[in-house]
């Protein structure tokens, strides 16, 4: 990961961990899923490193930033990711969010367009479908109640039941996420987001995110009463991941789901990759990271 260092930035309540690429240019900013870190973006951020300075922090909650206190949610992890702003650079940037990183990206547009040139959302940002069984007319957003709570686990699966575990050394959590079929082929890449993602020691290791700060966050992740289809107010693309979350046939969203949600949204289909791979494969992170404009386009002025 050339020219990479672990850096901090200030925000409400201590230091947000920030991931850092590159050296010059305008500033890019990589914000990550639910229960994942930066170095979900550890294949991207080289590669826009030699146009950009590349950010990518640690969300509240998880990895380096997981003693970082509440309240959760996609508002205040918007706050965070526009302090990291402000505190790099003064003129707008690109904010690129994969999965809830695309609903971060989103809050963020609608809450301080002044700071965001374009917003590239990754398999993630248009509100999900509830599962089947779950009425909308039941729930209200932010709701952290059993159904959604059900909803969350169901989507995410191991990604998600592994918060509640410990795992007795490093090479045993590697072996639980090579079990995972959305990443294979096992990789470099993929081997230092595991082994980054765990605390304490062994045969106590634990995964970074906190339970409660993924329940809360996955309570804004839905369509539920009151959520209307909502065009962004600034220049917006959508890359939608061909396969699901265990790389099914099926992708998270269904074409045409997102520009729905989110009118006047480009939306493109990247082909051969699933929800995860979409970032931490070649290939994904390649479509992803062509996704940024070339330096000062859409820049307001």
């Amino acid at each position: 990961m050339s020219d990479y260092s672990l850096t901090t930035a200030p925000v409400d309540g201590g230091e947000l961990a920030v991931g850092t690429w590159g050296a010059g240019g305008p500033l890019v900013v990589l914000v990550h899923g639910i229960t994942s870190s930066h170095l979900a973006f550890g294949l991207v951020g080289p590669l826009l490193a030699d146009r950009y300075t590349v950010v990518a922090p640690d969300l509240r909650g998880r990895g380096r930033s997981r003693d970082l206190p509440g309240p959760f949610g996609m508002a205040r992890h918007a706050a965070d990711v526009a302090a990291l702003i402000t505190s790099r650079a003064a003129g707008p940037a690109v904010v690129v969010g994969h999965s809830m990183g695309g609903f971060v990206a989103a809050e963020l547009a609608h809450s301080r367009p002044d700071l965001v040139q374009r917003v590239v959302l990754v398999d993630g940002g248009a509100p999900l479908p509830l599962p089947p069984g779950v009425a909308a007319d039941g729930l209200q957003q932010g709701s952290t109640g059993d159904a959604v709570t059900a909803a969350i686990a169901a989507r995410l699966g191991s990604a998600y039941e592994r918060l509640t575990q410990a795992f007795a050394s490093v090479e045993a959590y590697r072996e639980y996420w090579r079990a995972h079929p959305s990443m294979q082929p096992w990789s470099a890449a993929i081997e230092a987001y595991v082994d980054y993602d765990l605390v304490g020691e062994p045969p106590q290791l634990r995964p970074a995110c906190r339970l409660e700060a993924a329940q809360r966050d996955g309570a804004d992740l839905y369509a539920t009463v009151g959520v209307l289809p909502r065009a962004l107010p600034v220049p917006s693309v959508f890359l939608r991941a061909e396969r699901g979350m265990l790389a099914e046939p099926e992708g998270l969203y269904a074409p045409g789901y997102p520009s729905h949600w989110l009118p006047g949204t480009q939306e493109t289909t990247v082909s051969g990759v699933n929800h995860y791979s979409i970032v931490l494969a070649a290939e994904g992170a390649r479509a992803v990271a062509d996704s940024v404009p070339a330096t000062g386009a859409d820049r307001p002025g």
